[in-house]
């Protein structure tokens, strides 16, 4: 049976109705009435007009509307002659790519007759950054939040003062709201507040830190009359550099470890072939350099033929470098190296030799300038610890570093293999004897080391240059981690790396990073003078004898 609604039910869905078409109108409304006023700027015909439309703009506090804000800031914001469409142009080789000022997609190209500039002047420069200032801070995202309040914290501006305290007032994220109190402070000590305001500000300002704090403070202590404020920002800035000073020593500890897991990464694969073999491999260098252009081989095949791959190409290259250093090593200790053992001077020359042969090779194959590997997503940027900044490409060796030591220790600790590679060191004739097949030891053994140097440079791939002298610059400091360490001894290799990691790193703001290596080298010679085997010294017979 049919029934008829009553007036009062359909009064109801008449309001529910009403409710919900105002929920989802008013972004419909607002971008209409933000395209309207950006046609205002194809109207206007002065400066004021266009200051008008910025404030008009700047009302409706609209996130989208920053970018083409700053587009007028930096001349990008057009007006195309033909139908006086606002348009944001960026400059290209072949002429400009038009986008839409509000979605920012690409709306077709033009050239610079087509296009007519809207003109600005320093003033209303100074009106469009505090209108973004003013907008952003309101933002609803935190992180937009934060990056106003730290702009508007290194350009501090009074006409923002209102702004931010009605910010401030409203803000419930606490890293956002501490960083609107001293964008605040920053602000009072550039206004006509008075002396105690001032003073609360200098405090606020010497609990948040920082170097920017730190700038301003000083250049607030040179520009202000106030003996008072003068001494509250000079006991500031010494509680902030004694802050800054102790972040600095974790800076330099970090860059320290940063730069011990790359020499660890270099010098690994060489602590195992001189510890087990006794061999001088000169060419230890051009592993590492075959690592990191079979990384470059590998992103060039993925760009030409799957560049969805792009995020996996590390992944990817690990196995061929190591297979491509190892092969090779393995070559070399079958063709050269086998046949010179007990001669150390003729094995020297000799890896010394293929070392020359690789490296022009390399530059037959790929040319004598610089390769470019790209870095995937996940190894790009940085983020802050405190005052520290940390990369997430040294991250990740790091951490690609530290597992590797640990396959190795377990390959050594854990395997026949390693069980067969610590005999041969610890006493040659004896596993001999006990039917242990010790020139098939020695090859693997220099594979194993040749392709570990191989996913080494890997590695260095993304924080050097891939060059044919890629593996002179670690040669050296490979063979001073080894020696310093104890030679053959894997533990020896991590503490002698991440030692001279750091103590580098310490004496380079002193000595310079040409006269710290010097004395890194001067102080291991002492050592050695002392302790000829180094930290951690194999024993065994064969050792011992």
């Amino acid at each position: 049976m049919f029934v008829i609604p009553s007036k009062s039910f359909i009064c109801l869905l008449a309001i529910l109705a009403g409710f919900v078409l105002g929920l989802a109108s008013p972004s419909q409304a607002d971008e209409a009435g933000l395209r309207s006023l950006i046609g205002q700027f194809s109207t206007g015909s002065g400066f004021s007009d266009t200051e008008k439309t910025i404030d008009d703009i700047a009302g409706y506090s609209d996130e989208a509307a920053v970018p083409l804000l700053r587009a007028l800031a930096d001349g990008t914001l057009m007006i195309l002659r033909t139908d006086r469409t606002v348009v944001i142009a960026k400059e290209m080789a072949s002429g400009f790519v038009l986008n839409d000022p509000l979605s920012l997609e690409k709306i077709g190209e033009g050239v610079a007759a087509d296009l007519d500039k809207i003109k600005i002047k320093n003033s209303l420069r100074r009106k469009i950054t505090d209108a973004i200032a003013s907008m952003t801070l309101s933002a609803p995202r935190p992180k937009v939040r934060l990056k106003a309040a730290n702009d508007i914290l290194n350009r501090p501006d009074v006409a923002l003062l209102e702004a931010v305290e009605i910010a401030l007032s409203v803000e419930k994220d606490s890293a956002v709201s501490s960083a609107l109190s001293a964008a605040k402070a920053a602000i009072i000590l550039d206004s006509d507040r008075d002396e105690a305001e001032k003073l609360d500000a200098i405090k606020t300002l010497a609990s948040k830190g920082g170097r920017d704090v730190a700038t301003l403070l000083s250049r607030y202590q040179a520009t202000t009359n106030s003996v008072t404020l003068q001494a509250a920002a000079q006991e500031a800035m010494v509680q902030i550099n004694e802050t800054l000073a102790m972040w600095q020593v974790g800076q330099n500890i970090w860059y320290g470890l940063s730069l011990g897991s790359v020499l660890l990464l270099a010098a690994i694969g060489l602590a195992i072939t001189f510890g087990v073999m006794g061999i001088i491999n000169m060419a230890h260098g051009e592993m590492v350099m075959l690592g990191a252009y079979t990384t470059y081989a590998v992103q060039e095949v993925i760009r030409n033929s799957a560049p969805g791959l792009f995020e996996y190409s590390l992944l990817i290259a690990l196995p061929s470098a190591f297979l491509v250093s190892g092969a090779v090593g393995l070559a070399m200790e079958r063709g050269i190296i086998r046949y010179l053992y007990g001669r150390p001077l003729e094995t020297l020359l000799a890896t010394w030799g293929v070392s020359l042969i690789l490296q022009q090779t390399v530059r037959t194959l790929f040319g004598p300038s610089n390769k470019e590997v790209g870095n995937p997503q996940w190894m790009s940027g940085a983020f802050q610890v405190g005052e520290m900044l940390i990369t997430y490409n040294r991250l990740w060796i790091m951490v690609f570093c530290l597992l590797v030591f640990a396959l190795l220790l377990f390959i050594l600790k854990r395997s026949s293999f390693g069980l067969q590679m610590r005999a041969v060191t610890q006493n040659r004739p004896m596993a001999s004897s006990m039917g242990i097949r010790t020139p098939w030891v020695d090859a693997f053994t220099f594979a194993l080391g040749s392709g570990v140097a191989g996913i080494a440079g890997v590695a260095l791939s993304q924080i050097d240059n891939v060059s044919p002298n890629l593996g002179q610059s670690y040669i050296i400091d490979s063979f001073m981690v080894v020696v310093f360490g104890g030679v053959g001894n894997l533990w020896g290799a991590f503490v002698g790396a991440f030692t001279l990691g750091i103590a580098n790193k310490f004496l380079e703001p002193y000595a310079g990073a040409v006269l710290a290596k010097i004395l890194i080298l001067v102080a291991i010679i002492l050592f050695i003078q002392k302790r000829p085997r180094g930290l951690f010294a194999l024993k065994g017979r064969s050792v011992e004898a």
